[in-house]
């Protein structure tokens, strides 16, 4: 046979081999298969968030109040509790629904607000630091009458920076679980209630709800212009308050870019409003229902009833000293309280959105009171790390 007539000759060994291509086939096939169990996925968290939009749409006309944030939370809560849902939201979700939160409270604090605000925030950040003060002997009192560890108790009860406090609770010697689970209590509550109490103390009940208006996704429609305003100050605030090492990078960055632009006047009426502004509250809703899976309720059973008397408690003292602080600073018992409530602050301006609160006044406070809580957490955790090496 002529040496051109002989077949071409199949490595065994290399990129070209039989075992190399069989492998690489598989690999293309696992490919495959992970990219449709993906899609499944996020079509599967797609119908959820329309189911619970749709549902929170059925709750406005039924005039249930901060429907767009009550009725998601509440559904999250049965669906995890039924075993429905079993994993909690995407952290890209979650974490987009921070950066459109900061926007918000960013576009509501403007400069001539901010001036007629310096006397009234002071009663208010008084009760803020009492609030504080309140949750610590909340702690103390659980981790002395029940088997909670103090570093459990101390991280479960600080009333705001609840990822930032789960993030660090292995770290430490607390359980995340134990420590998400009073987090998220504390948060279920505020958000339940806080609407009630707006409504109760305001006397303005919710008009009847129309159909959706699909015509605008922001304030001041310009076109795709503001849309790609608010999108370019999520993404560049998100990125700069993780490179400034802010705490709560993607909810502080956005603000305080968001408070930049309005400052300057560069542009307005970007923030979220319409369809995109009830999405935004149905996915804060939405991730904190889903916190309450059967695991976490069984893992807490034990401290369950004197852990929702703690919650109750450090509520009731911070609505006693918010109605004292409406007094002095002349505001309204509701706005008050929005202002200075133990945690929350998404669901909080969630309220005060769809309740027509004093969202400047809500926003400088609670702003500041994050800021204060998540400053203190440093010094928190040298005294439990200080407090653990000494056992």
């Amino acid at each position: 046979m002529a040496a051109d007539d002989r077949p071409p000759r199949i490595p065994r060994h290399g990129r070209f081999s039989p075992a190399a291509t069989r492998r690489r086939a598989a690999g293309a096939r696992g490919s495959r298969r992970e990219i449709l169990v993906a899609a499944r996925g996020m079509l599967g968290w797609v119908v959820l968030v329309a189911s619970c939009y749709g549902l929170a749409e059925a709750g406005r006309v039924v005039r249930v109040p901060a429907a767009a944030l009550a009725v998601p939370l509440a559904a999250g809560i049965i669906l995890a509790l039924a075993g429905v849902v079993r994993s909690p939201l995407p952290r890209r979700a979650g974490r987009t629904a921070q950066a459109l939160m900061g926007v918000v409270m960013g576009s509501h604090l403007q400069p001539e607000a901010l001036r007629s605000l310096t006397v009234t925030t002071l009663p208010l950040l008084a009760v803020t630091v009492a609030t504080i003060a309140c949750c610590g002997a909340a702690a103390y009192w659980l981790a002395r009458t029940t088997e909670v560890p103090m570093a459990d108790a101390v991280l479960g009860m600080v009333p705001g920076g609840s990822a930032g406090v789960i993030s660090c609770a292995a770290d430490l010697g607390a359980d995340p679980r134990r420590v998400a689970f009073a987090q998220y209590l504390r948060v279920a509550f505020i958000a339940l209630t806080a609407p009630l109490i707006m409504q109760a103390t305001s006397g303005v009940h919710p008009a009847p709800a129309g159909p959706p208006a699909f015509d605008h996704w922001v304030q001041q429609p310009r076109g795709i212009s503001s849309v790609l305003i608010l999108a370019g100050i999520c993404l560049v605030g998100s990125r700069l308050g993780q490179r400034a090492r802010l705490p709560a990078p993607t909810l502080l960055g956005p603000m305080a870019l968001a408070v930049v632009v309005t400052f300057t006047h560069t542009w307005s009426g970007f923030a979220p409003a319409g369809p995109l502004q009830d999405l935004l509250f149905v996915v804060i809703g939405l991730e904190v229902g889903l916190q309450f899976t059967r695991s976490a309720i069984r893992g807490a059973v034990v401290v369950l009833p004197r852990l929702c008397l703690a919650i109750v408690t450090v509520s009731l003292v911070c609505a006693g000293l918010s109605w004292a602080a409406a007094a002095v600073a002349g505001l309204t018992f509701g706005e008050a309280y929005l202002a200075t409530t133990p945690g929350g602050i998404n669901a909080v301006l969630a309220t005060a959105v769809t309740g027509h609160g004093n969202l400047a006044l809500i926003t400088t406070v609670q702003s500041l009171r994050l800021l204060l809580v998540l400053l203190l957490m440093p010094t928190l955790i040298r005294l439990l790390a200080a407090r653990a090496a000494m056992r």
